[in-house]
């Protein structure tokens, strides 16, 4: 049987979908490209905001429409979590729903399908009774991506932020055994992978479920001893509050860890902080950056803000832009504010107009390029290894140490230069989120 699945979201979906397939293809079937050749579609869905949503039912509704009679459509992950049977309601033609934490079982809802006169739409979904999938069985939890991947050491999150809908989603945080994580790590850079990113819903947030407050820096180590053959070891996804001088230290010491943080705030004003049920003490904020740069005078903090927050003033939004022209960050993210279902923030009054939202963006994200070209431009004269992800026919592409993929900028460089190679790079010329070099020969 022949199957076609398409993840859509974060990169923590695909390393689930990369596990449905892989699961699939241990039961015999195979993977296609065209979901006209396929007996079941399968989408993995992202539920988190509203553009998200729509594009996963865009996506499913398409598939539903051109569906033929020997086909089946599912839908897996955050959307098929969130809305449960009512998905099936808003997508006629779906066939199977399967939760976050039960794309394990991805074969058993396949081999339901296949027999006539099987319930549909058949439902796989978790709840409160369901085990949660931790980590041990359930064999790697990576996604590849030519020489790079990306390797989950948690799903699922407990920080109590307001706005977000991830906890109701995918439940609160378990953390996988480092055992189990070294093993995938070891097994990737045995597989030619230069770069692995960690990933979860809070990275820095690993072991606390089991009881250890600062177990990252220790998974950190394991993995470098282990696999001593690692070119970059990213991590995504830090939560202010958790940064420890452990993870700073082992960050600044061992160059093969990349100095690159993704460190999400969301806002600068302690009110609108406290309204977001987020650490408000951004005098602590700015230690925490201080400290990073004390350490790593190189490293590239990308962050994340959101804009027309219930209630957020002129006054508040004002405090935000003076702290984004302070602090420099070399990435900025700005999302505006939406109300999700279940959220504490969706039952606060005070919204803040559309417009005013969508100008508040603009205002941000134009202080921010200006910014970012400044850096950028800092970099012209440095040498910089590249991870090289693509070429044509005069020019190679690729990313640098302050490059996390598709959310950050690119490195461009004519030449003939072989994909998934790292080579040292001048960096000739830059722009507002990308550099220009050329390669250093005989280096």
């Amino acid at each position: 049987m022949k199957f076609y699945l398409e993840s859509l979201g974060c990169p923590k979906n695909l390393v689930d979908a990369e596990g449905m397939a892989r699961l699939l293809k241990c039961l015999g079937h195979f993977p296609v490209d065209d979901p006209n050749e396929a007996q079941v579609l399968i989408v993995n869905t992202c539920g988190f905001i509203e553009d998200a949503r729509e594009e996963s039912l865009g996506e499913l509704r398409q598939l539903a429409q051109g569906k033929r009679s020997d086909q089946v459509l599912i839908a897996a992950g955050c959307l098929s979590q969130r809305w449960g049977e009512a998905l099936a309601e808003t997508v006629p033609g779906l066939d199977g729903l399967l939760g976050t934490r039960r794309w394990n079982q991805i074969g058993a809802l396949v081999r339901e399908l296949q027999h006539d006169g099987a319930q549909r739409p058949r439902s796989l979904l978790s709840n409160q009774g369901d085990p949660i999938l931790a980590a041990g069985g359930d064999g790697p939890r990576v996604a590849r991506q030519g020489a790079m991947a990306y390797l989950k050491v948690a799903d699922g999150c407990s920080a109590p932020c307001a706005f977000c809908a991830i906890p109701l989603i995918k439940g609160p945080a378990v953390s996988r055994p480092a055992g189990a994580v070294v093993e995938d790590a070891v097994a990737l850079t045995r597989q030619g992978i230069k770069e692995i990113i960690l990933i979860a819903q809070d990275t820095t947030a690993y072991g606390r479920d089991w009881g250890e407050r600062d177990a990252l820096p220790d998974l950190i180590r394991a993995i470098l001893d282990a696999a001593p053959a690692l070119h970059w070891l990213r991590l995504m996804y830090a939560y202010p509050g958790h940064v420890s001088p452990r993870l700073t230290e082992i960050m600044a010491n061992d160059p093969r860890v990349c100095h690159y943080l993704d460190l999400p705030l969301q806002h600068a004003h302690p009110g609108v902080l406290r309204r977001m049920n987020r650490p408000a003490r951004v005098d602590r904020t700015r230690r925490l950056i201080a400290g990073l740069r004390a350490a790593m005078p190189d490293v590239a903090l990308r962050t994340s803000f959101i804009v027309g927050y219930p209630g957020e003033t002129e006054m508040e939004f004002q405090a935000l832009l003076d702290f984004v022209e302070e602090s420099c960050f070399d990435r900025v993210g700005v999302f505006l504010y939406s109300p999700e279902e279940g959220t504490a923030a969706a039952a606060l009054s005070d919204p803040v107009p559309g417009e005013v939202k969508a100008e508040r963006h603009d205002r941000l994200m134009a202080l921010q390029q200006g910014i970012s070209l400044e850096i950028n431009q800092a970099q012209v004269g440095r040498t910089l290894d590249v991870l090289i992800e693509g070429r044509g026919d005069d020019l190679a592409v690729g990313r640098s140490y302050r490059d996390a993929p598709e959310i950050d900028g690119l490195v461009l460089l004519p030449g003939d230069v072989a994909v998934g190679d790292v080579v040292p790079v001048h960096i000739s010329a830059a722009m507002e989120y990308d550099l220009i070099g050329e390669v250093r020969r005989g280096s």
